[in-house]
């Protein structure tokens, strides 16, 4: 392969091209574009965009003559790339299937939305049917999509991250002793988990719990939680750079969600060099080393969550100690040489 055109959401397009800067180097050359500015349709968001027509991608696809497509997400871009016949290689983030049927039986329940996400639901699967080559975004996924398409190309691939964009600044005017949690309020089975916490904030009311998060679900969990004088909710962050500054300031992070994939806060904050505390859901495990850069916990278990987070607020050596082993993890493992070594063996291997 010597060119890759890289289509994404908005959101993504800061790691996207920190994907395209390491494949340069390994000898591929990257286009990273939002996937939406260039093809898009119903239902889409913008009415505007249902009546695109593909003259901005067949331009692209004829100037930059690109060997395969990458995507991010399961959206019209994809479709064009299987109409121009050119291998498609679906990056996927999250259990599609999973966060479909939560979606039908939440947010997605009346007859106008329920039919919007059923038109997702085709275009991601006509998607993942037409792919070359499908890459979750963890073990976990892995197996879930291979018992879904046995005879499809699978193979994980990791969200890299730049170390060298994670450093210590002078933080927040946080109150200490703090837990930050940092993660959205977009899918509720995911979200719903934070309510463990709450009999945490009534048994530890000297220790500081920071929101950083936004979505759907942000008001139901303010309604159940900002009742308590220790739980403090800072809305949205700019990223990277406030984010930074919270993650430099915080003494411990906790994850606690009902199921992730591949949460890139969790690497972010080890880089931090802080100690983490998480739910063993889903593909946090091979994010982290259990007793060494942090805690895993059970789904519901406040108590199990109070005790992690007393050991490590009354020993300030261990907080230390897995800190620093946190950043080197995250750095052996997740670093975008590697990840990009591994894309280019998995393009290898399946002959893109």
């Amino acid at each position: 392969m010597d060119r890759l055109l890289i289509g994404g959401s908005s959101s993504k397009l800061f790691h996207l091209r920190e994907f395209a800067e390491i494949l340069n180097e390994f000898g591929i050359e990257c286009k990273v574009i939002f996937d939406a500015d260039v093809y898009d349709g119903f239902p889409s968001r913008k009415i505007s965009h249902w009546f695109q027509s593909k003259s901005k991608f067949n331009e692209i696809i004829k100037e930059f003559k690109p060997d395969a497509v990458f995507i991010d997400r399961q959206r019209h871009f994809g479709l064009a790339t299987i109409d121009a016949k050119l291998p498609l290689i679906v990056h996927l983030r999250g259990d599609h299937w999973s966060e479909i049927e939560m979606a039908r039986k939440t947010l997605y329940k009346s007859f106008p939305k329920n039919y919007v996400l059923k038109k997702w639901e085709q275009i991601a699967e006509k998607c993942f049917q037409n792919s070359a080559l499908i890459l979750p975004i963890c073990n976990y996924l892995e197996k879930l999509v291979k018992e879904r398409y046995p005879p499809k190309n699978v193979s994980t691939l990791y969200q890299g991250i730049q170390s060298t964009n994670w450093y210590k600044t002078e933080g927040m005017n946080l109150r200490h002793p703090c837990i930050g949690l940092l993660q959205s309020a977009n899918i509720w089975e995911k979200t719903k988990e934070m309510l463990t916490i709450e009999p945490v904030l009534k048994n530890m009311p000297n220790v500081i719990f920071y929101w950083v998060g936004d979505g759907p679900y942000r008001d139901y969990v303010l309604s159940r939680l900002k009742k308590y004088e220790n739980f403090k909710w800072l809305g949205h962050l700019q990223y990277p750079d406030k984010v930074r500054d919270y993650l430099s300031e915080i003494d411990i992070y906790a994850l606690i969600s009902g199921i992730d994939m591949s949460p890139l806060t969790l690497l972010e904050a080890q880089l931090m060099k802080k100690p983490v505390i998480a739910t063993s859901v889903g593909g946090i495990p091979e994010l982290m080393i259990e007793n060494q850069t942090g805690f895993l916990i059970r789904k519901g278990d406040s108590q199990g969550l109070m005790e992690k987070i007393s050991l490590l607020l009354n020993d300030e050596s261990k907080r230390n100690s897995m800190g620093s082993f946190g950043r080197k993890f995250v750095e052996d493992n997740f670093s975008w040489k590697k990840i990009g070594s591994n894309f280019v063996n998995i393009i290898n291997r399946y002959s893109i």
